[in-house]
């Protein structure tokens, strides 16, 4: 491997994903420098200001159950009270009317009903015929066996799924599940939960999509510029084929009490909750999280590890009693991406994993039976792998474990010119990190909980591939997927449109398990860097038949081929044989002249038999213009108007001093061409109509500018990629001190 960053997962993830939050780096600052934008506004929007009268009786009986039971722990427990459990010193009986019910051997309550109320050890209170059984189940791979111990009822079990890498030794519980059957709750009146085991829970996921910025942002809903969430698009997304809807909250700025009981503002609970009542009133899954607090009060790293399990602990039974009465659709999901990299990081994770198993239980309802999702350090695989390990609590709990996958890092987030993705070397990689962890956790259901790159800013061609290889790979290994998207990436959420329909298009059909077809381009970045995702012509030069190839085509035909005013293209303007595409210069002069006014003429939408579509943009380019080509170092972000004269994206920026040595990253001269001197994020952006150079990028020449050299040469690439000498799809920007 060349000199330069590792291949692992998700390692610098959260300081790039900050960087990319939205479209084109736009007015981005460094998250982890709690710089979250140019400055906070406020956004109004619909909430529930009442709770339903139910709820608030049950907190009545709750209260009146703690008092009973502090003032004796002989005394009979009350309506919906814990009457029994492991560790349990409380009262074992249960006020007339009631008796008393074993979710599982670690907490039982009291509920409604003619159930004989018998009296409870300190281990388990089974008041109906529920028989304990304890076995031993060998789980097996196709080069090594491990045993388990699994305590379960007698129940319908998660069926293991096989692996064929080597699997580690380790202690688990395979999640369970009762019947089929809808069950209700006393204290949920009406509502009814239709258990279901983890396995079928997580599978039903697939494919799913974040509302990433929205209840994550920081600190309110409408900060990162993002709308409040509407059932209008819910709807879109659940009309373009996803089943489920992961909703990241930061609840960090909405405590309205402070410790014990960190008191969780109604007005946050109430608008959390209709957001999880839009997607469950859709049919979909919905997974609910605490998010980007994991930068906050909850990194035990920095903040001490009895402050965050007191916090934690109180935020959970919160959530587990506000949402203990939904049905099985939702799903809980403890903390995104915690903080940690060592043995001793790992082993408070897993004692936080077990506090929120713990206050979703206590909460009662159907928490017990509630399918969750629990994670290693920062959900990163191989952390996940060294350090996770499922707690010997509520065994009966349905589980499955997520990890988020974000690499390889510089194709992912645009690093030091990375636009080429494909080559059999990058697949193997990606293959070898899902087998790898499927080989660790044979046995237990799998999400990736977030994913991708942004079409804003990666090539399209090799955006698309990387896509598809992701999510086929992802249904090999019998992984769920939840694509993210920070609401400037992925989905317009006021047009209710895909910035790339035919990158969704991929994703929903690789996750529906169909082959599709794929534009192909260069993999090894050399020059000039070709891409059938385009048809580039070059201003000046005379109309020729061009052509554009695919791949993975198969037995598919090409069904049709339309413009984007929906005309479709007859026989003479076009032909389609062996994978290849040709546009002949007769249809292509009806687009543009040698001498036309640049821009993009047309985008072609092609319809195959069976798969994805894929669209074809047709560009005239010529070289981009920059209002100014030198300027003194700027203390404050700055801002270049630019004539695009094409395609508006920048592919990379390039960045010498004036005696030609790199201004960073100098391991990068072992990398191809496109790749050699490439600034990384962060130092650069650019917006519809500018480029731009941050102040992080300024400050960084400034402060790393070599003695006797007097300026530095920014140069911005764009597509095509043809290089970065004179006459080249580039220009420079002197940087002068």
């Amino acid at each position: 491997m060349y000199p330069g960053p590792c291949r692992g997962l998700n390692s610098f993830r959260l300081k790039a994903r900050s960087l990319l939050l939205r479209r084109g780096d736009k007015n981005i600052k460094r998250l982890d420098c709690r710089q979250y934008d140019k400055g906070f506004y406020s956004q109004s929007f619909a909430t529930k200001v009442l709770r339903p009268l139910q709820t608030f009786i049950t907190m009545l009986y709750r209260l009146t159950a703690v008092a009973l039971l502090a003032a004796t722990a002989n005394a009979q427990a009350q309506l919906w009270g814990q009457c029994g459990g492991i560790g349990w010193t409380g009262a074992t009986t249960c006020v007339s009317g009631t008796y008393c019910y074993a979710w599982n051997p670690y907490y039982s309550q009291c509920l409604e009903g003619t159930g004989s109320s018998t009296t409870t050890t300190s281990l388990t209170t089974t008041a109906r015929s529920t028989t304990l059984v304890t076995s031993t189940a060998t789980r097996t791979s196709s080069s090594s066996t491990r045993s388990s111990t699994t305590t379960t009822r007698p129940t319908t079990t998660t069926t293991p799924r096989s692996s064929t890498t080597t699997t580690r030794s380790s202690t688990t519980t395979s999640p369970t599940t009762t019947s089929r059957v809808p069950t209700t709750s006393a204290v949920c009146g009406t509502a009814t939960f239709t258990p279901i085991s983890a396995s079928a829970a997580i599978a039903a996921l697939h494919p799913g999509w974040n509302i990433g910025n929205t209840l994550d942002a920081v600190p309110n809903e409408g900060s990162w510029n993002n709308p409040p969430i509407t059932g209008t698009v819910i709807d879109a997304i659940k009309a373009s084929g996803y089943k489920s809807i992961r909703i990241p909250v930061t609840w960090t700025h909405h405590f309205s009490g402070s410790s014990p009981t960190w008191t969780v503002d109604p007005v946050w609970m109430n608008r959390v909750e209709e957001v999880v009542d839009m997607v469950l009133s859709k049919g979909l899954y919905a997974i609910l999280n605490v998010h980007h607090d994991s930068w906050d009060w909850f990194d035990y790293t920095k903040n001490g590890n009895a402050p965050v399990e007191e916090k934690f602990g109180a935020l959970w039974a919160q959530i587990g009693d506000r949402f203990k009465c939904k049905g099985e659709r939702l799903l809980f999901e403890p903390i995104n991406e915690p903080p940690g990299s060592t043995a001793e990081d790992g082993v408070e994770l897993n004692k936080l994993n077990d506090i929120f198993l713990t206050k979703i239980n206590q909460a009662g309802g159907f928490n017990p039976q509630r399918v969750v999702t629990l994670c290693g350090l920062y959900m990163d695989s191989y952390k996940t792998i060294s350090y996770f390990k499922r707690g010997s609590l509520y065994p009966n709990q349905p589980w499955g474990i997520q990890f988020h996958y974000y690499s390889p890092y510089d194709f992912v987030f645009r690093a030091w010119g990375k636009s080429t993705w494909g080559s059999a070397d990058e697949k193997a990689a990606l293959e070898n990190d899902f087998k790898y962890f499927r080989g660790n956790f044979s046995d237990v259901p799998v999400v990736i909980g977030e994913f991708g790159g942004s079409p804003a800013t990666l090539e399209p061609a090799a955006g698309w591939r990387y896509l598809d290889f992701l999510v086929q790979t992802a249904n090999k290994y019998k992984f769920s997927i939840v694509t993210w998207d920070n609401g400037e990436d992925l989905f317009n959420r006021t047009s209710l449109t895909w910035y790339d329909p035919a990158g969704q298009s991929i994703l929903i059909n690789a996750a529906n398990g169909a082959s599709n077809a794929l534009a192909v381009s260069t993999l090894d970045g050399s020059v000039p860097q070709l891409s059938s995702a385009f048809i580039f012509h070059k201003v000046g030069t005379p109309v020729t038949t061009q052509t554009a190839t695919y791949e993975n085509v198969g037995s598919k035909t090409l069904v049709s081929v339309k413009n984007k005013a929906g005309t479709t293209l007859t026989s003479s303007q076009y032909s389609f044989s062996g994978g290849v595409l040709t546009l002949p210069d007769t249809y292509l002069s009806t687009l543009y002249t040698a001498n036309s006014a640049p821009g993009v003429k047309d985008v072609l939408t092609l319809t195959f038999s069976s798969g994805a579509f894929l669209t074809l943009t047709i560009v005239h380019w010529d070289v981009p213009v920059i209002a100014e080509t030198t300027l003194a170092a700027p203390t404050y972000d700055y801002r270049i108007p630019i004539t695009w004269n094409g395609y508006n994206r920048v592919a990379a920026v390039r960045a010498v001093w004036d005696n030609g040595v790199y201004v960073s990253d100098d391991w990068t001269v072992w990398l191809p061409q496109l790749q050699q001197a490439r600034w990384t994020f962060g130092n650069w952006g650019y917006e519809a109509n500018n480029i731009a150079l941050w102040l992080s990028g300024s400050d960084y020449l400034r402060n790393n500018k070599p003695a006797g050299v007097n300026s530095a040469i920014l140069t911005w690439e764009f597509f095509p990629r043809d290089g970065y000498a004179a006459g080249s799809n580039a220009v420079n920007l002197t940087i002068t001190f």
